[in-house]
């Protein structure tokens, strides 16, 4: 937990030191009644030893609590609570940073329960998939050998992988600047001594050959994927034979709208 002040000297309370002159400043708050989402941003020097880069990159301030208070700085017992929200999207530039901070409503705004979709709607080895990702067959770990552009690399140790097997799959980085961080891979192609991948977004840091990384199977949620590529078409989560939006808003006439079944034999 971190406290920061826009008043001059730091203040205490509720056992949080409140610095000043560093880490947070508020901006314009906006609040609204019934369920809109309350939202307002906080500004920040990346120069600050409390919040640093490396750690925005990572992660690690995604979805953080934030609580906006109002204090007589004479006596900090005089206080009100004005917001609590958590970050949403957080935009960085060369030496500071802005951070969105959305009202607790903003958690209706997520999608909640199934989608009726003809795709699957799980990642692999989610709950509910049946895939084991510590299985060695849809996991790998591979070293990076060098690197061109922001977000293609060419590594080893994973030789034994058709290409495109880890495409659309995650990647997660075990050392080097970006430890911890996920990627989607776009593209992934399998040579005799070594295997090429394409990020769909560059990490935070620049990658550098030694940095290691494990990478899980992808998956484009088709089922004849599910089926083919995983065998595990028990627990597939589509509805592949769902009509599409032509079909249902058809006529009956000429266009096989005969009340019967899509599927045959």
């Amino acid at each position: 937990m971190m406290g920061f002040t826009d008043h001059d000297r730091d203040l205490t309370f509720e056992s949080v030191i409140f610095t000043a002159g560093s880490g947070l400043e508020a901006g314009v708050v906006e609040r609204s009644t019934g369920l809109s989402t309350d939202s307002h941003a906080v500004t920040g020097a990346l120069k600050s030893t409390a919040i640093i880069e490396a750690d925005i990159v990572r992660g690690l301030y995604d979805s953080a609590e934030v609580v906006l208070w109002l204090v007589d700085w004479s006596d900090v017992t005089k206080r009100l609570r004005i917001s609590t929200g958590q970050i949403g999207e957080i935009r960085r530039s060369a030496t500071a940073f802005e951070a969105e901070v959305v009202g607790l409503s903003e958690a209706l705004n997520q999608r909640s329960g199934r989608v009726y979709h003809p795709r699957c709607d799980l990642r692999v080895g989610e709950g509910g998939c049946g895939i084991d990702t510590s299985d060695p067959a849809f996991r790998g770990a591979g070293v990076v050998l060098a690197a061109s552009g922001s977000h293609r690399f060419t590594a080893s140790g994973l030789d034994s992988y058709q290409t495109g097997w880890f495409a659309e799959g995650v990647l997660i980085w075990t050392s080097g600047g970006n430890q911890h961080v996920k990627g989607q891979v776009k593209l992934h192609r399998s040579d005799p001594e070594s295997a090429f991948f394409e990020l769909w977004r560059a990490p935070g840091i620049e990658i550098a050959p030694g940095d290691t990384f494990d990478v899980v199977a992808g998956c484009d949620k088709r089922l004849s994927t599910c089926r083919d590529k995983f065998a595990n078409i028990v627990n597939f989560r589509g509805f592949p034979h769902m009509p599409g939006d032509d079909f249902a808003a058809g006529y009956p006439s000429g266009s096989g709208h005969d009340g019967g079944s899509l599927l045959q034999g």
